[in-house]
């Protein structure tokens, strides 16, 4: 008795299109005869059972038919039955194969395309920490080749026409069969392209492509940052007979700043001030990308205190609205090395002043210390 199909391919009866192709496939690889060497014989009956049975499956008018009937559908005048012969040439097994050939014999199926696409390409551009942040427009050149403008990209000499390749007849591929696979492998005559350019053209040696040097035009977005990647369509590499033109990506590479350092879309900064203006309160000039501002600094602002500058920073490029990120200062209370008999006799003055009028942090660390030592 004929096993179920949907027992050989491992599914269940209510299976999707995608369920079963997958395990075709999966079974295909499993019995290939070329994996089986030891068991041959075997591996190209389950084969066999396999493929009539994706055959079947595959197609929902001959699945529904065998539902209904079992294999009794395909059997006797008009059945139809199983033409394994023509198994691999096309339709539903070359799409649920895929590039199983390239597994089984080391090349899979190429491309009838005589066209390719060119070849992307990179630059690294360098801006300073202020182009980054605002945005600005860059002009580069670089070297890459583009469409012949004698032959207009089609390798022959102007007046005159590639011939089609009479061993693939354009195809760019020839079959052959190899035991009970037909398989397609690039023409060795044409190498893959179909046609054959008797008189090529003699700018570009055949090529439909030279190469030169060419000036683009960069716009770099206000808040990119260190490595970003901007991608210029069709800037790459010309593509082979008539292909698309491949792309180019700008890698950005961002110099340091002197002052600024970058936080995601904030920016922070260092404000060093005096040991008087944090003690006694000030008014002082901050630098921000927009210029210079006032920030009022509070009368005992402690060594390290941050102030925040709202929509100060850079834009946010992961906001569609691009908002601007924020600006945060840090306090740097400048402690003084040198000082003039006056100034040592004031700090002295106030030294003084300050055990006796009030309990400060160094007043209660040095009590604390007392304590615990005594």
């Amino acid at each position: 008795m004929a096993r179920d199909y949907y027992e050989i391919l491992g599914v269940a009866r209510d299976a999707s299109t995608d369920d079963i192709k997958k395990a075709y496939r999966q079974a295909a690889l499993k019995f290939h005869p070329d994996r089986n060497p030891d068991g041959k014989e075997e591996s190209e009956r389950m084969f066999k059972e396999a493929s009539k049975a994706y055959q079947v499956l595959s197609e929902p008018d001959k699945r529904a038919k065998y539902d209904r009937y079992g294999e009794a559908a395909f059997e006797g005048p008009g059945g139809g039955g199983f033409d394994f012969s023509s198994a691999f040439s096309g339709g539903a097994f070359e799409e649920a194969l895929g590039d199983l050939f390239g597994d089984f014999f080391g090349g899979g199926r190429r491309s009838r395309s005589r066209a390719s696409r060119g070849d992307d390409l990179r630059y690294d551009l360098d801006i300073a920490f202020e182009e980054a942040a605002r945005g600005c427009e860059k002009r580069i050149s670089i070297p890459r080749t583009t469409s012949c403008e004698v032959c207009e990209g089609s390798g022959a000499k102007p007046g005159t026409t590639p011939e089609t390749c009479s061993k693939c007849n354009g195809a760019g591929q020839v079959r052959f069969q190899q035991g009970m696979f037909q398989i397609a492998k690039a023409c060795d005559r044409c190498n893959g392209a179909g046609r054959i350019n008797r008189t090529p053209c003699t700018t570009c040696r055949g090529q439909g492509r030279t190469r030169s040097m060419r000036e683009i035009k960069v716009k770099v977005p206000a808040g990119v940052d260190n490595g970003s990647r901007l991608k210029l369509r069709g800037e790459g590499e010309a593509g082979l007979r008539g292909g698309p033109t491949g792309d180019l990506y700008v890698v950005l590479g961002v110099h340091e700043h002197e002052l600024f350092h970058r936080d995601g879309a904030n920016i922070v900064c260092q404000r060093p001030v005096s040991v008087v203006d944090a003690t006694l309160g000030a008014e002082v000039d901050v630098p921000t990308l927009d210029g210079m501002v006032k920030l009022k600094i509070p009368a005992g602002t402690q060594h390290g205190k941050v102030f925040r500058l709202a929509g100060k920073g850079v834009p946010d490029l992961r906001r569609p609205n691009g908002a601007r990120g924020d600006q945060y200062v840090s306090v740097q209370v400048e402690i003084p090395t040198k000082l003039t008999k006056k100034q040592r006799k004031l700090l002295e003055q106030l030294r003084d002043e300050g055990e006796e009028h009030q309990e400060s942090l160094v007043t209660l660390f040095a009590n604390k210390v007392r304590d615990l030592m005594s």
